[in-house]
């Protein structure tokens, strides 16, 4: 006998989309018996619901779920990206404006790597992004010490392993040599930890500067260090084929009937 996917979204996912908080926090809520449906306290996150529930956390009701949206920000050098550091180390969420609503970042830039960090606030734009099937190119201005040369970026460009892992093939061209530095473009197609600055020590240069400028069609452009700019509804909507704020579905004209002859 099949099971049957219950209708509706998990409501974790609700309650973050509704603003309230982020998924785990929304689990601890649970747990801590402040979120009723239907006028029952839930014990457990392992609840679908849907338009038709009533939700109140505290005893109020939920508002409505946001629209998906996107924002461009250049994270500066050191910031971590997550929301809490066991560290104790400054953080991307802790720095950004106060009337941003409640984000999530599409990937991670290191605490030493600068430039284009997507945020967003909806885990399906996040996971559409960052889905390895979707091959979005990002590209990267990388300052290295050293005389680069074509033979030795060559294996870069085949595909390289490093610490007994594979690394796809990298776009990698050289840009100008600046005294005992050198400036060369990369593009990726992955993003697997430190990929870049471990690919680079396997050919024999140390990155010592690392800015993302694009990621798939959105670009860094002019943004300066820690600005964010939101990205237009429609750029959402061309770019990732989903619905933008405030935006209503476009609805496809119905064909005209031919005439016979």
């Amino acid at each position: 006998m099949s099971e049957t996917t219950p209708k509706g979204d998990r409501i974790a996912k609700v309650l973050a989309r509704s603003g309230v908080a982020s998924r785990r926090g929304a689990e601890a809520m649970i747990g801590e018996g402040r979120v009723s449906v239907n006028g029952k306290v839930i014990d457990s996150p392992a609840l679908n619901v849907t338009d038709a529930d009533a939700i109140t956390v505290d005893g109020k009701p939920i508002a409505p779920p946001e629209p998906a949206r996107l924002w461009r920000y250049y994270k500066p050098l050191g910031l971590v990206t997550s929301e809490k550091d066991e560290k104790g180390r400054d953080t991307v969420f802790a720095n950004l404006p106060e009337d941003m609503p409640r984000v999530i970042s599409v990937g991670r830039l290191d605490i030493n790597s600068e430039g284009l960090l997507l945020l967003t606030n909806d885990g399906g734009i996040k996971r559409k992004l960052e889905l390895p099937s979707t091959g979005w190119l990002r590209k990267y201005r990388v300052r290295v010490n050293g005389v680069p040369t074509d033979d030795m970026l060559a294996p870069l460009r085949r595909g390289i392993v490093a610490d007994g892992e594979k690394f796809q093939a990298m776009e990698v061209s050289l840009d100008r040599q600046q005294g005992a530095n050198a400036w060369l473009t990369v593009g990726l197609r992955e993003g697997k930890n430190r990929e870049i600055r471990r690919a680079m020590e396997e050919v024999g240069l140390k990155v010592n500067r690392l800015i993302r400028i694009s990621y798939g069609p959105f670009r860094l452009d002019d943004l300066k260090p820690g600005a964010v700019e939101e990205i237009k509804a429609r750029v959402i909507r061309d770019q990732l084929g989903m619905q933008g704020p405030n935006e209503k579905p476009r609805l496809k004209k119905k064909p005209k009937p031919r005439r016979r002859r």
